[in-house]
């Protein structure tokens, strides 16, 4: 028996409880983040074998860690080199795996599915960044609101994750109620249609393409979504402000800022920020002045941009380019190399940023820049969703934007693979093939359409698109397939994006 874990629960549980969001983040915003993932770097050495043996492995001394400049030189951690080293168990506090009572499984990207335990206690942390979005976007502390979680259940992180977060926020006193029909589309229509109009508002959380598939299903078969006052939290992919407008536009929302939020996680550090109606708002900005957005991020696309919590998940950016995170969970992270690519930024430093550049006042979105006042993290995309046409690397968000215009919702989902194919004679052209809604069957001339609206904006968001390739070749083929379609776009599969080259 764990005799001493009941008091620890009890104590931990009743501070989130008992202990306003407001008043959390004021205390976390004085806190010192350095000072913080030093303590958090002398409790992993004394508590977890694995970390001790990884840093003796590395020869480093763990006395001679005194600064936050010494904790700077620590070795990174990543999964090949620590948690495809050392035994689960001994990556665990007291080198003991019964230490956590839960277990979740890493979707296993790289080829090899990692197990990640952590407590409930673990997951209290992460149940804020979940508050931020239910009580500073959705008002939910005022609202009687429906969850409904569409992440996939089982082993995977995501849904039962997703569930707890939200069932600590009920217990908190949120007039809050979670259902949990997982990415069953019939399931999930049914309880929008028998619980939504008992709530004041009811909230979609999962993985955007699916819930998009959702909101078009329910459409096609006579929901009136306007009726329910939907609210979306996504997670797990990139996606455009023309895709979110296009969405909250679906459902009637007339608050972009607001009625929508996307969070960053990953498997192994749980949720690691969130979007606010302030990122929101800035992302909207960016996303009408790409010039302005490319000059901040380096990049011509878009990416995910949230605010976060320094001291429940500490980021550093390494050489510039990728992500590596310090926080505490099941297995303690110093130092981790999650290797997205992405960049850091001040609150103060954004916002003296967007001065620059025009933007001084948040009126026009209807957000105050002063509520939130966390620092912030940019993440794009996986690497690998790209493809390089004549030198130029075309991404999946450029595209996206092309399908997104006014015209095309009606009868495409907005999911596609782009490929670089080649002809008989070897000549390699961009092939988009694109998903059409349910019931919707292709016409002669829509793709010429597509084609073009897709090419205007790789020209216009994307510099290596518009310089390296010959113009004869910067209209891409178009194919368009049915709803469903089990070569490209099968139902129930997380949707990949690119394909490698192919012959035509």
């Amino acid at each position: 028996m764990k005799t001493d874990y009941p008091i620890k629960v009890i104590e931990r549980l009743s501070t989130f409880l008992h202990t306003s969001l407001d008043i959390i983040l004021k205390k976390r915003l004085i806190a010192d983040p350095c000072q913080h993932v030093l303590q958090l770097f002398k409790a992993t050495v004394a508590s977890v074998p694995a970390y001790r043996q990884f840093l003796k492995d590395q020869k480093v001394d763990p006395e001679k860690i005194a600064s936050f400049k010494d904790f700077e030189t620590l070795p990174l951690l990543n999964k090949s080199n620590y948690m495809q080293r050392y035994p689960l168990p001994e990556r665990c506090k007291g080198g003991q795996i019964y230490a956590c009572d839960r277990l979740a499984v890493s979707s296993g990207s790289t080829g090899i599915s990692t197990f990640w335990p952590r407590a409930m206690i673990d997951e209290l942390d992460i149940a804020l960044r979940f508050e931020q979005v239910f009580r500073h976007s959705f008002q939910a502390h005022e609202h009687t609101t429906l969850a409904v979680v569409c992440f996939p259940l089982g082993n995977w992180v995501g849904g039962i994750f997703t569930t707890s977060c939200c069932w600590y926020l009920a217990q908190k006193g949120y007039p809050l109620t979670v259902v949990t029909p997982g990415n069953k589309p019939e399931e999930i229509l049914r309880v929008v249609r028998e619980l939504g109009p008992y709530f004041k508002q009811t909230v979609l959380l999962g993985y955007p393409p699916f819930v998009k598939d959702v909101i078009d299903t329910g459409s096609a078969h006579g929901i009136d979504w306007h009726l329910y006052n939907i609210k979306f939290v996504f997670a797990g992919e990139v996606f455009s402000e023309e895709w979110r407008s296009l969405m909250l536009q679906r459902v009637g929302s007339q608050a972009p800022c607001y009625d929508s939020a996307s969070l960053y996680g990953t498997a192994d550090g749980g949720v690691l920020g969130n979007e606010t109606p302030l990122s929101i708002a800035i992302r909207r900005f960016l996303a009408e002045h790409p010039n302005v957005a490319r000059e901040l991020f380096g990049e011509s696309r878009l990416p995910t941009l949230v605010q976060y919590d320094p001291i429940s998940r500490f980021f550093e950016l390494i050489d510039g380019v990728t992500l590596a995170i310090t926080g505490d969970n099941g297995v303690p992270l110093i130092r981790y190399h999650i290797a997205d690519r992405g960049g850091l930024i001040s609150h103060a430093e954004l916002m003296a940023f967007l001065k620059a550049h025009g933007l001084s006042t948040f009126e026009d979105y209807g957000v105050d820049s002063e509520v939130c006042t966390l620092p912030f993290v940019w993440v794009f995309g996986r690497a690998d969703f790209t493809v390089s046409f004549y030198g130029a690397n075309i991404y999946p968000e450029n595209v996206a934007i092309g399908l997104e215009q006014e015209g095309f919702a009606s009868w495409i989902t907005g999911k596609f693979v782009m490929e670089i194919r080649s002809d008989e004679e070897g000549e390699e052209f961009l092939h988009i093939t694109i998903e059409l809604l349910p019931d919707i069957t292709a016409e002669t001339g829509k793709e010429t359409t597509i084609a073009s609206s897709i090419r205007a904006q790789l020209l216009r968001l994307n510099s290596e698109f518009a310089n390296y390739v010959p113009a004869a070749k910067q209209l891409p083929q178009i194919k368009l397939l049915p709803f469903g379609d089990p070569g490209y776009f099968p139902i129930g599969i997380k949707h990949r994006y690119t394909r490698r080259s192919s012959s035509d």
